[in-house]
């Protein structure tokens, strides 16, 4: 009992922390809190120094993943505001409609759709949310849309991995895999039809977003359509194909005005400012010619090809990418094994002489590959001097100063809260809110998954942390195993709102400072109006 008890207390400092008046950064209070674990790991749940030392030596080391993500996302839009290849886009988007309902959608729905089926890592919204406050829309609203937005996709994304790999601890037939892609698509799809909306109505009035409800439902529909019509027959690409079809369907719409009201769009009110944009006097459309906005757009949908020639298994880029064989090896003592492949797969085994490894894989996590190679090669495209590029990279690197922080203490707390198998913090959570629930889980269960996002950042890591928790939960309640692995993987993907990891990021890349507790509060509310969406589905339908 006061093991549970003190599981859950990290959180709630966290939270507490970050969300009060006079909130603390992520900067701080993810490393306050990450040092408060390490103390109840040793303290109160006991365990070996000598494997929290590891765990948190591999915590520091794990949180460049993201780290060097987020840089690289930065440095692209960076580039893209140096080249002047957003002013492009900017007015191509006007050219198709210069209703922001519709410029939302485009980059804040379908773009971000697109990307997270080819990469995932939580890119999706620190790439959109830039391209979106360049067309005028408020920082942190644009924020707060682009994690809400970010969450349907997410469940098939990086080409399935969150579906395939996530359950893989777990036997199951490739009947019951395919079940568990089919339900997860549909429960997805079905807080899609109103997720999108909602996420709107943090950008601009009730009121707009109602006058174009015609427009909105129909955007919806032509990218989760064929998102569920994939996942009948692949778990891997209902992300990717919903994204591309969805893409240009939603401009097709809305370069034809279809559900587009005529009346102006009124956009909310800035953090300390006021915005209003009128859809019919504010950025007037101009004429781009193909050739500009091909070299414009060189940096997105360069960095789209890359990702999908990388992502795709059966080009054999993946594997190459990804490979730790031939590699060197180096003895560091007791500090561990390190190696280093060929493929730029770092690795360090037996970190402090236990079971704790690391790796990490320089060229496949989407960081050097592709947005430093896209953005090096639009500097060249454009033929920007030295200067340029060296100001771009010292304006990144000084932007990266906070989140370094807020990243080594999250992902420190992440593995101190999971260690310890069926007896760790993140478990006992697990089975403690399972217990509270009793018959009634199947309605819940996707906050657990949830949870799993919360921590971890990753629907993957949440899918392999909690599947195993849900299957045996499903097992002692009789309920259909295949729905609650559903509901488990839907959750995952809607904790995406929520998780820290992707609001450092989309904070960081918009400079927006001490924010992160404020967009928490915010998309909160929608994570727990998704996973109400999902749990009154599932129970009517299975």
């Amino acid at each position: 009992m006061i093991q549970t008890i003190f599981a859950y207390l990290p959180i709630l400092l966290l939270i507490y922390l970050m969300t009060r008046k006079n909130s603390m950064p992520s900067s701080k209070a993810l490393p306050l809190t990450a040092f408060i674990v390490y103390l109840i790991m040793l303290v109160i749940f006991r365990q070996d120094p000598n494997l929290i030392h590891a765990n948190v030596l591999k915590g520091l080391l794990v949180a460049w993943t993201p780290v060097l993500i987020i840089a690289g996302a930065i440095f692209l839009f960076k580039t893209m505001e140096a080249t002047g290849g957003l002013a492009v886009i900017k007015q191509w988007l006007n050219t198709i409609s210069d209703n922001p309902i519709a410029q939302l959608m485009i980059v804040g729905w379908a773009f971000p759709f697109l990307i997270e089926g080819a990469s995932g890592f939580g890119t999706p919204a620190a790439i959109a949310a830039p391209v979106l406050v360049g067309l005028g829309f408020p920082p942190v609203r644009v924020a707060i849309l682009t994690l809400i937005t970010n969450s349907v996709p997410v469940s098939f994304g990086a080409v399935g991995t969150p579906t395939w790999f996530g359950f893989s601890a777990l036997t199951l037939s490739a009947d019951e895999i395919m079940q568990i892609g089919i339900k997860t698509s549909l429960l997805n799809a079905s807080a899609g039809l109103i997720i999108p909306a909602v996420a709107l109505m943090f950008v601009v009035k009730p009121r707009s977003v109602l006058q174009n409800l015609g427009f909105i439902l129909a955007s919806v529909l032509i990218t989760v359509v064929p998102y569920i019509w994939v996942s009948t027959f692949s778990y891997e690409f209902p992300s990717l194909i919903g994204g591309v079809v969805g893409l240009v369907g939603t401009v097709l719409l809305a370069k034809s005005g279809f559900g587009l009201s005529r009346k102006s769009v009124e956009v909310q009110e800035a953090v300390g400012t006021s915005a209003l944009l009128h859809s019919d006097t504010t950025n007037q459309p101009v004429v781009v010619n193909g050739k500009s906005l091909w070299k414009a757009g060189f940096p997105l949908w360069g960095t789209i090809l890359l990702l999908v020639l990388t992502r795709i298994g059966q080009l054999g880029i993946k594997s190459l990418l990804s490979a730790k064989e031939p590699a060197l090896h180096f003895d560091l003592g007791t500090l561990g094994k390190l190696s280093m492949s060929a493929s730029g797969v770092l690795g360090l085994d037996g970190i402090f002489t236990t079971a704790t490894d690391f790796s990490h894989s320089l060229l496949y996590v989407p960081s050097i590959l592709p947005f430093g190679l896209v953005s090096l090669l639009a500097f060249w495209w454009y033929k920007s001097s030295g200067a340029v590029l060296r100001q771009t990279f010292t304006e990144t690197v000084h932007q990266m100063r906070n989140p370094l922080l807020a990243l080594l203490g999250a992902i420190v707390f992440v593995n101190l809260m999971m260690m310890g198998g069926d007896q760790s913090a993140v478990s006992l959570i697990g089975r403690n809110l399972a217990d509270a629930t009793g018959n009634t889980w199947q309605f819940f269960s996707a906050y657990l998954g949830a949870v799993g996002s919360f921590f971890s950042g990753s629907n993957t890591i949440s899918n392999l942390t909690f599947g195993g928790i849900q299957d045996s939960i499903a097992a002692s309640l009789h309920l259909d195993r295949t729905t609650i692995l559903a509901m488990q993987s839907v959750g995952g993907a809607m904790g995406n709102m929520v998780c820290i990891n992707n609001i450092v990021a989309v904070a960081s890349v918009l400079a927006l400072g001490n924010k992160e507790g404020y967009i928490l509060k915010r998309t909160v509310w929608a994570m727990l109006l998704y996973g109400l969406i999902v749990g009154i589905i599932s129970i009517l339908v299975w």
